[in-house]
């Protein structure tokens, strides 16, 4: 069972996103928050593994109360939801250690899969992410390789580099098996085996090193 807490400043959203999330069996909707420090408080007496966190409240907004989150309570993993996939304050929520985001108008089986994703250890990156998330979260636009992260990227295998290129554009693990020729219980063993050599959390932190050390470059 997978425990969530709920965080948006509007009622009616908290409303209809446990009516959707709690029809599923392996999902429960243990709380919710209005505003940043409420999450922040509900966190640490519900212990969720899964927040669902907007960024945009007033008082203690998302950003902050993602970073206490993520500090104090590391097995607890939040989930951004934003309305607008360019939203600068979704990538500093990123960069404050969620997860991942999504837009809150994402159909309801891929929150359900995403809450899935992100509570099995692993980081969600939006379908729409967009060169200028990358440039954004990365702090790196141009792609300039640096003596560190041409050291990080020294420790992969060819095939390791070339399953962290299709991550980085934003194909799924069944996406990659199909386009190098593999089982998925491959690919999902090559990522897993990625994220540690690079020193990495999850997928979302794999997609911007890419970039970030250009291995892919912003066109």
């Amino acid at each position: 069972m997978i425990s969530i807490l709920l965080v948006d400043d509007q009622p009616l959203l908290r409303l209809g996103f446990g009516l959707v999330l709690n029809t599923q069996p392996d999902l429960d909707v243990v709380g919710e928050a209005g505003d940043g420090a409420a999450a922040v408080r509900q966190v640490a007496d519900l212990r969720p593994d899964v927040v669902l966190m907007d960024v945009r409240m007033p008082g203690t907004d998302g950003i902050e109360a993602t970073e206490q989150i993520v500090r104090e309570h590391p097995a607890t993993r939040v989930l951004i939801l934003t309305t607008f996939d360019l939203d600068e304050y979704a990538f500093a929520a990123l960069r404050a250690g969620a997860a991942g985001f999504l837009l809150k108008n994402a159909q309801p089986a891929d929150l359900i899969a995403g809450i899935r994703t992100v509570a099995s250890g692993d980081g969600v990156v939006a379908p729409r992410i967009t060169r200028r998330l990358i440039e954004t979260f990365a702090g790196n636009p141009q792609g300039v390789t640096t003596r560190a992260d041409s050291s990080r990227l020294a420790r992969l295998t060819d095939r390791e580099r070339e399953v962290l290129i299709a991550m980085a554009h934003g194909r799924s693990n069944a996406e990659i098996a199909q386009d190098l020729g593999l089982s998925e219980a491959t690919v999902k063993t090559h990522v897993s085996r990625i994220l540690p050599k690079l020193r990495l959390r999850d997928r979302v932190q794999a997609v911007v090193f890419a970039y970030q050390s250009g291995l892919i470059r912003v066109t």
